[in-house]
């Protein structure tokens, strides 16, 4: 008996299961929805959090880690809305968020395989910010950039590519104020009141 065929994951590069394409496809249909026909801000991020709570485009509207730090940095409120206001908030600001990975990482994947994973996809990223994003600023949150970081900057993509003084602004994980006030300097006037 043959095993069957896996194909590696358009979103991520990673062998992918049904599972795996079902979840791909569920947050490819969330995000979209949200997706600005003008970009004022492409926020890219390293791996895409495996927690649907922690994927900002979630429907379910209780955010956690990236996407709560991200909200609290934009200053956009969740007491008391519902996730379709917050995101479309999110959208009239210009904002549009996605990662280099756009899945989650399988179990049992280990940090160098991750790097391979990320410097492989980076040629598609680029050709996608270039061709079909087209952002007029790209703002680089998370550390998992730190070692690509560079070639988004040398890779004309037509926009200003943003960073903190030390690399890729950290909003994946806890960040500071310091931090967060960074990454607010990095985004267009009007994108944070």
């Amino acid at each position: 008996m043959t095993s069957p065929l896996s194909l590696p994951c358009d979103g991520c590069g990673q062998p992918a299961s049904p599972t795996h394409l079902a979840q791909r496809l569920q947050r490819l249909e969330w995000t979209t929805r949200y997706r600005s026909v003008h970009i004022q801000a492409l926020l890219l991020g390293g791996i895409a959090p495996e927690a649907d709570a922690a994927f900002l485009y979630c429907p379910e509207g209780n955010y956690q880690g990236e996407a709560a730090n991200l909200l609290d940095a934009l200053r956009i409120s969740r007491a008391g809305r519902s996730a379709d206001a917050i995101l479309t908030e999110f959208q009239k600001r210009g904002l549009f968020l996605t990662h280099v990975l756009e899945c989650p990482l399988e179990p049992g994947t280990t940090p160098s395989a991750a790097q391979q994973f990320l410097e492989k996809q980076l040629p598609f990223v680029i050709a996608r910010i270039r061709r079909s994003l087209k952002p007029k600023r790209l703002v680089l949150f998370s550390r998992e950039l730190a070692a690509v970081a560079e070639k988004f900057t040398q890779a004309s993509l037509g926009s200003r590519v943003f960073t903190g003084p030390y690399g890729p602004l950290a909003l994946d994980g806890v960040p500071s104020e310091s931090e967060m006030e960074e990454f607010r300097r990095a985004l267009p006037t009007g994108s944070v009141p």
